[in-house]
């Protein structure tokens, strides 16, 4: 397993590519950059950097998320080509940058404070993902928040998600009283006694990234058709909303000195519609009309409550 130093490296190294992706870097500046970066770290003596720390660091970077980093040789610079950039995620550097905070900090407790959270059931996500590469066939106990006895399940694993910091398991669950098999979403944090077993079965074709592209949050739409939402925040939760877009789809309608319009394409589940409850006063549904009234109806309700 790579170094801390090592991890380090690259996760400067990938900000600076990222941060410069039209023109990219020569080795010199990428250099400079991590002395600069490691510096502000007080770990400039852990720093090294050579062509040959350069290369293994570029084949880690692949390894771990898969981006390759490219050269030009008109250009004497490295760079990470645009496509590579629009399917990247940052949340495996993050995590080992926090790692590495928590490491620097643990024994004063009042530097980083944590939030307390459950176990995420992330310790199944090996044996998950060894599962859905070789088409293996799972069984494990599941609790349903509305049920308090688990239930046995036999299912086809497909894919991973995330949402709200917990994990989801997108897999074909068997259903032996219909007869029939369902593509059904799981809490990883509510899975115990996962078995994978030796049976295989034929991948159907389904993608992930298709399935939820028209909704937000964990709920799929299930065929139901997008629909174009606008809506109006005050300017100070635009200015969230402009740095974390809600979906793929937002776009800036119109940024006024009071408040920020912005448009959506995507299907109103009750995930989303619990996202914009939590906006409460600093948001405003102009469309669709359907969309503003389940808002009312639902903050009518917890008025009710008092």
């Amino acid at each position: 397993m790579a170094k801390i130093e090592q991890m380090l490296r690259i996760k400067f190294i990938e900000e600076l590519l990222r941060r410069r992706k039209e023109k990219g870097a020569s080795y010199e500046e990428i250099k400079t950059y991590l002395e600069q970066k490691f510096e502000e770290k007080d770990r400039l003596q852990d720093l090294k950097f050579t062509d040959r720390t350069f290369l293994r660091d570029k084949d880690l970077i692949r390894e771990i998320s898969g981006i390759e980093i490219s050269y030009s040789r008109s250009r004497n610079a490295y760079y990470i080509a645009q496509e590579e950039l629009d399917i990247y995620e940052e949340n495996i550097f993050d995590n080992l940058l926090l790692v590495e905070a928590y490491r620097e900090t643990k024994n004063h407790g009042d530097i980083m404070i944590f939030e307390p959270r459950r176990a995420r059931g992330l310790e199944n996500l090996h044996g998950l993902i060894h599962a859905m590469k070789n088409q293996k066939h799972i069984s494990f106990s599941y609790e349903n928040y509305w049920n308090p006895e688990k239930s046995r399940r036999l299912a086809e694993p497909y894919a991973l998600k995330e949402f709200e910091h917990r994990w989801y398991l997108l897999a074909m669950d068997h259903q032996p009283s219909a007869g029939e098999k369902i593509m059904k979403c799981f809490g990883l944090d509510r899975i115990s006694n996962l078995d994978i077993k030796q049976k295989t079965f034929p991948r159907q074709h389904f993608s992930a990234a298709e399935r939820y592209r028209n909704s937000f949050g964990i709920i799929a739409p299930d065929g139901t058709p997008a629909e174009e939402i606008i809506l109006q925040f005050d300017s100070h939760q635009g200015n969230y909303i402009k740095s974390m877009p809600l979906h793929h789809s937002q776009c800036v309608v119109e940024d006024g000195t009071d408040y920020l319009t912005i448009k959506l394409n995507l299907v109103p589940t009750y995930d989303f519609v619990q996202q914009l409850l939590h906006f409460g006063s600093r948001v405003k549904v102009i469309k669709p009309h359907a969309l503003s009234i389940t808002l009312q109806e639902e903050l009518q309700k917890a008025l009710n409550q008092y």
